[in-house]
């Protein structure tokens, strides 16, 4: 058998401007589906702007990239992407632009080749910094780091907020199809005169504002119909505790109902995304809400120190783009001293450890490949596919703790 390439992928190889032959090919495979959804861009403060400036982008779904290059036409450019978005080829991905990072690591050299692209190749870097899809249609945290960022960095910042591309297909459920119009705000937010005068915690406040969305809500607001009957299934990875008898990882879905296994009261979801209990009160109409409570939840074990995890886990790891590297059957233990991944890799003691102010959030994946919901936690050279094996319906909680954990350590420097 083939030995597996274990060679860390280069991160400091020099991005490039998008090659002009293969742009036609990126504009081919996005706007039949934008001119189908009728895509609207609302254009604000965006006059008489030109290349170089920084591209910050709201992340829903894969649609999202479409909706992008639909926004930037015809402007060529570079974006920032997860390892695992590599395996569709790194020759490829590199000869239209992308720049490889690993989800929630201190990068420097991501630092580089993005003012590499605005310095040098006058280009425009798309970012998306939630650094991940949404879970239930709402903002995730931002990095107080990002203000820095472009601070550091002197361009323009421009804010594209996509509104519709969750309900097409959450990512808890890949299977759900719909075709309603799509609309996105694309908003210059910091003028090139704004960054001698505006200070980092002014830049990190108008960046979180402009990152604001809600697409339950949206879809509320612009009475959009979802028919698919399906179109609750898989919700239960994200709405994993019932609000009612509060029993968590107990519950299921079929069609468009939400059942707590333990006390059986179950919800029901109409084609506008409002929730309904079948018998008795409906604590949540709104799905978010449910998820904030969740969270709530969390707090409270982070605050009275009585929060922990721990499962027999299965690893992959991605040290590169050619392919998972199976690490075989490990322990993850999750406390308020952060992740600890321990096991054997060639028979060799492995130890991953992962401090609480080390990362801001996490990257979750619901039945990621088909294999079952796992998170990631990388290193500078390496990234973590984890799979929980006894426990079910937990990614979710462990994202809700890294970030509780992680405001909590912060009040307390």
């Amino acid at each position: 058998m083939r030995k597996l390439d274990l060679t860390p992928f280069d991160m400091s190889k020099k991005p490039i401007r998008e090659k002009r032959i293969i742009m036609p090919l990126a504009w081919a495979l996005s706007y039949p589906t934008v001119w189908k959804r009728k895509l609207k861009i609302n254009k604000v403060n965006m006059e008489g702007l030109k290349p170089p400036y920084i591209l910050l982008c709201t992340h829903h779904a894969f649609l999202d990239f479409k909706v992008t290059t639909a926004a930037t036409f015809p402007t060529r450019l570079n974006f920032i992407v997860a390892i695992d978005g590599f395996l569709f080829g790194e020759t490829l991905l590199r000869s239209v632009g992308a720049i490889c990072k690993r989800k929630f690591t201190n990068d420097t050299k991501l630092y580089k080749h993005i003012k590499y692209v605005l310095d040098d190749l006058k280009g425009v870097v798309a970012i998306y910094p939630e650094a991940r899809y949404s879970i239930v249609g709402t903002n995730a945290n931002l990095p107080d780091s990002l203000g820095k960022l472009v601070k550091n960095l002197g361009y323009p910042v421009v804010v594209l907020n996509m509104h519709g591309n969750y309900l097409s297909q959450p990512q808890w459920n890949l299977k759900m199809k719909s075709n309603h119009k799509l609309t996105a705000d694309m908003t210059q937010i910091i003028s090139l005169d704004d960054i001698n005068l505006v200070s980092v915690a002014e830049m990190n406040a108008r960046i979180k504002e402009a990152f604001l969305y809600d697409e339950y809500k949206y879809q509320k607001d612009h009475k959009i119909q979802i028919k698919y009957p399906k179109r609750m299934e898989g919700i239960e990875a994200v709405l994993y505790q019932c609000p009612s008898c509060l029993k968590a990882h107990s519950m299921s879905t079929s069609l468009n109902i939400i059942t707590c296994e333990s006390c059986g009261k179950s919800y029901e979801q109409d084609e506008y995304g409002k929730l309904r209990a079948l018998v008795g009160d409906t604590e949540f109409e709104h799905i978010p809400d449910w998820y904030e409570f969740e969270r709530l939840q969390v707090r409270k074990e982070i605050e009275n120190q009585s929060y922990y995890f721990e499962d027999d886990v299965y690893v992959e790891s991605l040290p590169n783009a050619k392919g998972f590297h199976k690490l075989g059957k490990m322990k993850l233990i999750h406390d308020m001293n952060g992740f600890r991944l321990t096991g054997l890799i060639d028979n060799k003691p492995f130890e991953l450890i992962k401090e609480p102010l080390s990362m801001y959030g996490l990257h979750i994946e619901y039945n990621y490949k088909g294999k079952g919901d796992c998170i990631d936690l990388s290193t500078t050279d390496n990234t973590y596919y984890i799979y929980p094996i006894n426990q079910k319906q937990v990614v979710t909680k462990l994202h809700f703790a890294v970030e509780e954990l992680y405001a909590l350590k912060k009040k307390l420097i």
